[in-house]
């Protein structure tokens, strides 16, 4: 398998995903999405730190209306409910989207303190919405479907700007 295509971080990247997070952005080495005006929407993260930590979540959300979108979601507590699917085809799905992520990660590095550690609770349970939906922004659509429908019932678009600072492709 090859990783996923994306962009490397520019330095504009880089600042903005800091400013995204209040913080200086960590060891980035791809744009997995992007806003529509080309912001960093969630970020690939090296899966070993360069300060010697491993790092197992690979796609990271950074926009602040899509986290604090999905922050809303996780407090009306919707993940009981999404676990719930978690059977059939739905948990299939889930198992070879947990898969995917463990390809896409390993693919910039195998890092055995994390080996078979995806993100959000993959592949058994709904844990963290804010990592499944950052996989299913990457990924696209049809892959996560869990990331899926926590995007779906979002109060946020990823067809609509809400950056603090227009990217370069809006006026």
């Amino acid at each position: 398998m090859t990783r996923p295509p994306f962009d490397p971080p520019s330095e504009r990247d880089v600042r903005i995903v800091s400013e995204q997070l209040g913080r200086p952005a960590r060891d980035v080495v791809g744009i997995a999405a992007r806003c529509v005006c080309g912001n960093p929407t969630v970020v690939s993260t090296k899966p070993r730190l360069s300060d010697g930590t491993p790092f197992p979540t690979f796609y990271y959300l950074t926009h602040p209306a899509a986290t604090a979108a999905v922050s809303t979601l996780e407090a009306t507590g919707v993940m009981p409910e999404l676990a719930a699917l978690l059977e059939g085809d739905t948990a299939s799905a889930y198992r070879a989207a947990h898969e995917s992520y463990l390809a896409d990660r390993e693919s910039i590095e195998v890092v055995e303190e994390v080996a078979g550690v995806s993100a959000g609770g993959m592949p058994e349970r709904v844990k963290c919405l804010h990592a499944l939906v950052g996989h299913s922004l990457a990924a696209g659509p049809g892959l996560n479907p869990i990331g899926d429908l926590a995007l779906e019932r979002a109060s946020w678009s990823p067809a609509v700007c809400e950056c603090a600072e227009p990217g370069p492709g809006l006026p």
